[in-house]
């Protein structure tokens, strides 16, 4: 239940972050944005390695990537936490993680909050993203996560 649950969230943080990332490219120009999105996928990085228990990367967590190279990582972010997920079994999301900030902080928190995180985490910086775009005379998409399930129900019915 709880795989499925956070398999459905990481599909709709990357139909977002592709919907955002496009809307950035289209305008292009908006540092702000293109910022917030490169720092959403590097803290995705960060997150999943932590998840796996593996040392952070050498990446810094406010990278300056183009929104083509952010679309490479869109992909490889999505893919690389599916495939993740996908080794789960229920009793795991209960599992404590051990990890350190990039400052060397030490904390521990379940996999379950970790992944509930990363996913608000993508949102916030998205709406951030969003309210920046609107002010550049963007129209934005509906990207609300309900009436993502809602067009995934009519694909799959």
């Amino acid at each position: 239940m709880m795989k499925n649950y956070f398999i459905r969230l990481f599909n709709y943080d990357a139909h977002a972050n592709r919907q955002m990332n496009g809307l950035i490219a289209q305008f292009g120009g908006l540092e702000k944005s293109r910022g917030w999105m490169a720092h959403l996928l590097a803290a995705q990085q960060i997150w999943l390695l932590r998840c796996k228990n593996l040392p952070a990367p050498g990446v810094p967590l406010w990278p300056d990537n183009s929104t083509e190279e952010m679309t490479g990582f869109i992909t490889a972010n999505h893919a690389d936490w599916l495939s993740y997920l996908e080794t789960l079994q229920p009793q795991n999301f209960d599992r404590v993680i051990t990890y350190k900030t990039l400052k060397g902080d030490g904390f521990e928190n379940t996999l379950s909050d970790i992944l509930a995180h990363v996913i608000n985490h993508g949102t916030h910086h998205r709406a951030q993203i969003g309210q920046h775009l609107k002010q550049a005379g963007a129209t934005l998409p509906a990207n609300d996560y309900i009436l993502y399930v809602r067009d995934l129900e009519k694909t799959t019915s």
